[in-house]
C-alpha cells in the first residue's frame, strides 16, 4: 500500500532558544506540516501551540534502558548523542549498538507511541547502520549534512519492501521534491531544517502535489444533445478552490465519466464560484477515490459535508477535496450522449460504446474539450454532435456499492 508523504519540521535544540524553535513550530502548524521534531522537554509546550504530531528525541540516559514515567510524544526518536550522530562509534557488530538495543527494548511496547532511529549519514557504514535499525522501529530518520542523493537512493532501495518509513533530512522545498521523487517511490517523509517560513509552506505544497494521482483520460465524440424537463441536480461545493481545467468526473454509466468543469471561469451571467462543480443529476456516479480500475464512486445524491471527492484537471492530475456542502435543486436539464472506445489494449480490442450524462441546462455548465492547443471548457448550450470531450474510462466497468468489480453489466 502506498504511504502518504509527510513533512516534518526540525525544531530541536540545534535550532536555538525556545523562541526560535517556537517560530518554526508555529509556521509548521499554520502551513499544514505533519509533524515537528523537538526536545523531550518541549512536548507540553508544543501541545499548547496546536494539534500536530510530535516526534521527540529520547533522553540519552534511556539508551541504557531507563524508562519514562510517561511518554507524551507520538514518536520517540533514538540515536542522538550516540552512534546515530557520530558521538559514539558504530560498533563492528550491530548487536552491540546502544541505539539498536534501545529500539529493541521499546519497539512494539509503547501502545500507540511509535519509535524512530535517527542517523546522520557520514559514510557508507552509516547507511548500513540506518538499514540495520529498520526492523525495530517505525521510522528511520536519515540526515546528510551535505545533501547527497546516492545515500538516500541506497537506503530507499534497501527498505522499500519493509514496513518502516524513511524520513530524509532536507533544507529546502526543492530538496524535499527531490527526496519525494528519488527512485520513483521516494522517501516517505522529509525533515525540513530551515528558518524560512516560505520554504516550509512550499515544502507542504510539494507534499500535496506528490499526493496527486494520475487519471487516464480519453476522447468521447458527442452524438446527441437534447433539452429535457426539470429534474434534481447537485452542485458540489468544496473546501478547495479550483482553477481552469479542473473539475470532477461524473457519468450516467460506470464505464465512462465525463470531466465536468468547475465554475472557475468568469461569466457574464454569474460571478465565478471556483469552489463549485455543478455536477449533474442525483442518480449519477461521481468518482471520489482511487485511480485506474480501482476508483471508488458515490451517487451524487449521497454526498454530504465532510465527504471527500476527486478534483481532476485536463491532464489527468487528481487531488482530493473535502465537500463543504451538496446542493440539490430543481432545474431544467440537458442530455449529452457520446461515443467512446472501451475495452483492452490495441485497436482491435477496443469497441465503441454509447455513454451519457444529464446536466443542468445553463450557460455556466461545461464539459472539458480536447482542443490540442488548449483544452477549453465547452458550455452544454454550445455543444453539438461531432464535438469531442474528455472522459475517463476505467479498467473495470461494473460497480458494487461504488467499488469497481469485474462483472458483466448492461447500462443504458
Amino acid at each position: 500500500m502506498k504511504k502518504e508523504k509527510e513533512v516534518w519540521v526540525k525544531a530541536d535544540r540545534e535550532v536555538g532558544a525556545w523562541e526560535a524553535r517556537k517560530a518554526r513550530i508555529t509556521t509548521g502548524l499554520e502551513s499544514g506540516a505533519d509533524a515537528v521534531l523537538v526536545e523531550r522537554e518541549d512536548v507540553a509546550k508544543v501541545r499548547e501551540l496546536g494539534r500536530i504530531k510530535i516526534a521527540a528525541f529520547a533522553a540519552e540516559t534511556k539508551l541504557e534502558g531507563e524508562e519514562d514515567a510517561k511518554e507524551e510524544a507520538e514518536v520517540v526518536v533514538f540515536g542522538r548523542g550516540s552512534e546515530g550522530d557520530g558521538t559514539k562509534p558504530i560498533p563492528t557488530g550491530l548487536d552491540e549498538s546502544r541505539v539498536l538495543g534501545a529500539l529493541k527494548r521499546s519497539f512494539g511496547r509503547r501502545g500507540k507511541t511509535k519509535t524512530a532511529g535517527y542517523v546522520e549519514i557520514r559514510g557508507k557504514e552509516y547507511e548500513r547502520f540506518a538499514v540495520g535499525l529498520a526492523d525495530y522501529c517505525d521510522y528511520v530518520v536519515v540526515v546528510g549534512k551535505d545533501w547527497k542523493i546516492i545515500p538516500l537512493e541506497n537506503i530507499i532501495a534497501e527498505l522499500q519492501h519493509k514496513e518502516v518509513q524513511v524520513v530524509a533530512g532536507v533544507q529546502t522545498a526543492e530538496e524535499a521534491r527531490t527526496a519525494f521523487e528519488t527512485l520513483e517511490y521516494g522517501a516517505d517523509g522529509v525533515l525540513l531544517d530551515t528558518d524560512d517560513p516560505s520554504e516550509i509552506k512550499r515544502a507542504v505544497e510539494v507534499r500535496e502535489a506528490s499526493k496527486q494521482g494520475k487519471i487516464a483520460l480519453s476522447t468521447a465524440k458527442v452524438t446527441k444533445v437534447a433539452e429535457l424537463e426539470m429534474g434534481d441536480r447537485v452542485c458540489v461545493d468544496t473546501c478547495s478552490l479550483m482553477t481552469q481545467g479542473e473539475g470532477m468526473l461524473v457519468g450516467s454509466q460506470s464505464f465512462a465519466f465525463f470531466l465536468v468543469h468547475s465554475e472557475s471561469e468568469e461569466s457574464p451571467y454569474v460571478a465565478a464560484r471556483p469552489f463549485r462543480v455543478n455536477a449533474g443529476c442525483v442518480y449519477a456516479y461521481i468518482l471520489v477515490g482511487g485511480v485506474g480500475g480501482g476508483g471508488r464512486t458515490r451517487y451524487l445524491s449521497e454526498l454530504k459535508s465532510g465527504d471527500e471527492v476527486l478534483v481532476v484537471n485536463s491532464e489527468g492530475g487528481a487531488r482530493k477535496a473535502v465537500v463543504g456542502r451538496a446542493k440539490i435543486e430543481k432545474r431544467p436539464l440537458m442530455l449529452v450522449e457520446a461515443e467512446v472506445a472501451t475495452g483492452g489494449d490495441g485497436e482491435k480490442a477496443k469497441r465503441k460504446r454509447k455513454c451519457s450524462i444529464i446536466l443542468q441546462n445553463a450557460e455556466t455548465i461545461k464539459l472539458v474539450g480536447t482542443t490540442k492547443a488548449e483544452k477549453k471548457p465547452i458550455s452544454v448550450v454550445d455543444l453539438k454532435p461531432g464535438d469531442e470531450v474528455l472522459v475517463h474510462v476505467p479498467e473495470a466497468v461494473a460497480r458494487h456499492f461504488g467499488i469497481a468489480v469485474e462483472e458483466a453489466v448492461i447500462e443504458k
